[in-house]
């Protein structure tokens, strides 16, 4: 007798359908899977066996065989225990297959016999949703799949539970979504009215917040660069509905999502600077996503930036310019998401004995050159924004709380959001930015026209700093950010003289 019970592989965050084909039949007793399956899908075998023990049941005195179809595919991961399990139930008649084949199932068997969470859960069950199929799954992440309105969710503790529900001897809960209280997330973060003095500093990051622009602060060891990057999320926008669950598909995969609840505060990542290219980047054996993945309509902060190994920074060039990252391997092409905005900070040489006044390195020049020629020219051209931050003074660590804070601070950056979403709300979804900083080609010549005045300013720029083309448009994505944050409709020639200001020229 042959059964079928349906489950899913990840080829990212793309879903593949995979089938479990149970055959039990006549031969020497054996229990054998098939179908290119990695360690721990072979594992299986051991971990089904005492679950069922658990539960009371044995395995039949005949061969089994298992096929994961299609066969050319590697599987990976523990999450075919379950559809195994079932499949083997179900060939022993134990459960009614007609009840179980417009179901998706996943998860991982205890020796005990519980169903222990899996990685991947909300992906599956939205690609389960759009084929017309409910989902089994752990009843941890149950509220997970919950997200899905409409979907059918089974989401059992044990293997023992599931039986019962299948054959009528026992309801399950149906699942609800639980969501994180943004109020009191938002109050444990790290707030801007800890910061005195450093009020350029502040401004520049009110300006990347309100339009996802990257941002390098270049300062001396102490003025505060770190202090500033931890206080962007404070004055970030929450997620919306659309962005929340593309970043919780990520955070799924990757098995960060605890007790399947999803939160609408935007990822801050800050990996050490000895982290290597797969992990930030995204690789290894199983392509697993990287920090910048991670990421996604969040904030990337790396601090000491020139501490990194060169090849990890060099990696970070493409995705920061197409917001997604393709990793290429011998047995698979795995694209990943990775719409990030960059906030990194560094020191002006790498000995950091700066002069406070003259802002010259101790041992000269050469060792300032030589510390931020780590860093490309490529990627310099991608930042956005550049600051070199002073020391604080000893007069601004005895002045009293400022009176203004995050809060203030992300009502103004919420305002311009708003206008960039009106703004871009009427092109196309496949091409739509969700801020100035995505604008690119077409739409950024529409929203960034410039007048004569304007546009003379931006020549004589272009000229006198010798930018490329690519740091111009991001001179002109920063002054449509400053133009929105004081409510005007065009940009005009001060909001290209602050947009300058914070341009990193060849010279510095």
């Amino acid at each position: 007798m042959t059964v079928q019970i349906n489950t899913v592989s990840f080829q990212g965050i793309e879903v593949v359908d995979i089938e479990v084909q149970v055959q039990l039949s006549s031969g020497l007793p054996a229990f054998n899977i098939v179908g290119l399956p990695d360690k721990a899908v072979a594992e299986s075998r051991e971990r089904v066996r005492a679950a069922l023990t658990a539960i009371g049941l044995a395995l039949p005195p005949k061969r089994i065989t298992v096929n994961l179809a299609p066969a050319d595919l590697q599987k990976e991961g523990s999450h075919f225990d379950l559809p195994i399990a079932m499949g083997i139930l179900s060939a022993m008649e134990i459960m009614p297959i007609n009840e179980l084949f417009n179901y998706v199932a996943l998860g991982e068997l205890a020796l005990d016999g519980t169903i222990r969470g899996v990685n991947g859960v909300l992906p599956t069950a939205l690609h389960a949703h759009a084929t017309d199929k409910g989902i089994i799954c752990p009843v941890n992440q149950g509220t997970e799949a919950a997200w899905v309105k409409g979907l059918d969710i089974i989401a059992p503790q044990s293997l023992l539970a599931l039986v019962n529900h299948i054959n009528g001897r026992q309801i399950l809960t149906v699942p609800k979504p639980v969501i994180n209280s943004n109020v009191n997330e938002r109050a444990h973060l790290p707030d801007l009215k800890d910061v005195k003095g450093q009020e350029t500093a502040k401004r520049v990051l009110e300006i990347a917040a309100a339009g996802n622009h990257h941002l390098l602060f270049n300062g001396p060891p102490g003025s505060g660069k770190s202090m500033l990057a931890s206080r962007l999320p404070s004055i970030l926008p929450n997620l919306e509905p659309e962005e929340i669950l593309e970043v919780s598909m990520i955070h799924s995969l990757a098995g960060l999502l605890k007790n399947g609840e999803l939160k609408s505060l935007r990822p801050f990542r800050d990996p050490h600077h000895s982290a290597s290219a797969p992990a930030i980047a995204g690789g290894g054996s199983k392509a697993k996503p990287g920090e910048i993945s991670l990421a996604h309509r969040g904030v990337l902060f790396l601090d000491e930036l020139p501490e990194f190994n060169r090849n990890v920074l060099e990696s970070l060039r493409q995705p920061l310019e197409t917001g997604k990252i393709s990793i290429a391997r011998a047995e698979a092409h795995i694209t990943y998401p990775a719409r990030v905005q960059m906030i990194a900070a560094m020191n002006p040489c790498r000995c950091g004995e700066v002069d406070p006044v003259t802002q010259i390195c101790a041992r000269g020049q050469r060792c300032s050159l030589q510390y931020q020629a780590r860093i490309s020219a490529p990627l310099y051209d991608r930042i956005d924004l550049y600051l070199d931050v002073p020391p604080v003074r000893s007069q601004d660590l005895s002045l009293p709380t400022p009176k203004e804070g995050s809060a203030e601070i992300a009502a103004r950056v919420q305002a311009a959001r708003n206008v960039q979403t009106r703004r871009f709300s009427s092109y196309p979804k496949e091409i739509r930015p969700h801020a100035n900083a995505e604008a690119e080609g077409k739409i950024l010549e529409e929203i960034a026209e410039l007048g004569n005045d304007e546009l003379n300013i931006m020549q004589k720029a272009a000229d006198k700093f010798q930018l490329s083309a690519r740091s111009y448009h991001r001179v002109l994505k920063v002054s449509r950010t400053i133009a929105d944050l004081e409510g005007q409709d065009r940009i005009q020639t001060n909001h290209i003289a602050e947009a300058l200001r914070y341009r990193r020229n060849k010279s510095r």
